[in-house]
């Protein structure tokens, strides 16, 4: 009994109960409940997003200090780096998707059979200025500021905030992980768009997951200087965090444990700490490569001819960009993504229903592969910037 006890406190066993309980009942249930399962989730969403922009700042302001006056340089060659990855991303979806686009079978497009919807959402919209990026932002200059100036009061608030923000996430987020799942779920059952996407599109999946699968090994390759055993044990080091940012489907929330899972690739641990925080919300390994990926296929399912050079190139430009702005939380990145496929891509409603329909489906695979993938990526930034800084011979450290 006291072993049952133990294994029903892990959280991926609890998400598993939960779930198979769910999908055993849901055909009794009310429609009512189904829609308060949804309602819960999307109001701790809503919450998520409000804390996002404060509980970023706090963490990547607290780090950045630690620089002193080298902070800076360290935030230009982060972005710079961070841009570089997206940008591949893109680019390696668009040379796999040319590949077997030509062998994806002939399949009817699937059709929403649900007006699924919350019972009830906050009251009150989210300003504008208040997003992570913003946060990102602040967090950046007020580290750099605390970090020059050296302020006590200032260093003292950061890591008190810090550890607010900590202590939130993991005590009360990350303990209500099973719920959040559960709402979502609901709502993919009852839009019915599991049994619809498995059977036009399971050839598609495959396809992504491999190249997926693919890319990250590449990515701890690099970063573990091209050792085998090294690249092994780097995954075993990250992947609690990315198994537990696929139940949960939050990045934000898995943060401590993708932060205290890397630390352990790297050779300065305090890098973890800086790098994590700052691209959690920009740098999405998952999201670029499977919805480049899916623009691909979908442009040429409906148009009869793949992308021109050209349009990618202007389509993966804007994509990048807009990956600054976009939310690390369930849902929030392909909505602002939207704007950006119907204007490069000439995307019609159908082909943003199909891709809206992936997003929900794939998303538990997205978001742990963005935690795995900034894992990895932080390992070889800590590459770039000791280069940057001079501080290792390249070639030296690479054979050791």
């Amino acid at each position: 009994m006291q072993k049952l006890f133990s294994l029903m406190k892990n959280r991926i066993v609890q998400v598993v109960f939960v779930l198979s309980m769910y999908f055993l009942l849901a055909d009794f249930l009310p429609y009512s409940v189904h829609q308060t399962f949804y309602t819960i989730s999307l109001f701790m969403k809503d919450l998520l997003i409000w804390m996002m922009p404060i509980t970023v700042g706090v963490f990547i302001a607290h780090a950045i200090c630690s620089f002193q006056k080298k902070a800076p340089l360290f935030v230009l060659v982060i972005v710079i780096f961070e841009a570089l990855s997206n940008f591949s991303c893109v680019w390696y979806s668009y040379m796999n998707a040319h590949v077997v686009s030509g062998y994806l079978p002939s399949v009817d497009l699937p059709v929403m059979e649900s007006s699924f919807e919350a019972l009830w959402r906050l009251p009150f919209v989210k300003p504008a200025f208040w997003a992570a990026d913003k946060g990102a932002i602040v967090g950046l200059l007020l580290g750099c500021i605390t970090g020059m100036t050296k302020s006590i009061i200032l260093n003292k608030t950061l890591k008190k905030g810090k550890l607010a923000a900590e202590w939130i996430l993991t005590n009360v987020f990350a303990r209500l992980i099973p719920v959040f799942v559960l709402g979502f779920v609901s709502q993919i059952y009852q839009a019915k768009l599991v049994q619809q996407l498995l059977v036009h599109y399971s050839v598609l999946i495959c396809w992504l997951l491999l190249f997926l699968g693919i890319y990250l090994f590449i990515l701890f390759f690099i970063g573990s200087s091209g050792i085998l055993s090294k690249s092994i044990r780097s995954i075993k080091n990250v992947l609690p965090a990315g198994s537990l940012a696929f139940v949960s489907g939050c990045s934000l929330s898995t943060m401590p444990w993708t932060i205290e899972g890397t630390a352990k690739n790297l050779e300065d641990k305090e890098i973890a700490k800086a790098v994590i925080p700052a691209t959690t919300n920009i740098q999405q390994v998952g999201d670029c490569i499977i919805n480049s990926f899916l623009c691909f296929i979908i442009y040429k399912h409906f148009n009869g001819v793949c992308p021109s050079f050209m349009i990618w190139v202007q389509f993966s430009l804007a994509f990048v960009v807009a990956r600054f702005a976009t939310s690390a939380i369930l849902g929030g990145a392909i909505f602002l993504m939207l704007p950006i496929y119907e204007t490069y891509l000439s995307f019609t409603p159908e082909m943003v229903m199909i891709i809206l329909a992936f997003n929900v489906l794939l998303d538990p695979i997205v978001t742990s592969s963005n935690v795995m993938g900034n894992g990895a990526l932080c390992a070889i930034f800590e590459k770039t910037w000791l280069r940057v800084q001079g501080k290792i011979n390249p070639v030296r450290h690479f054979s050791k």
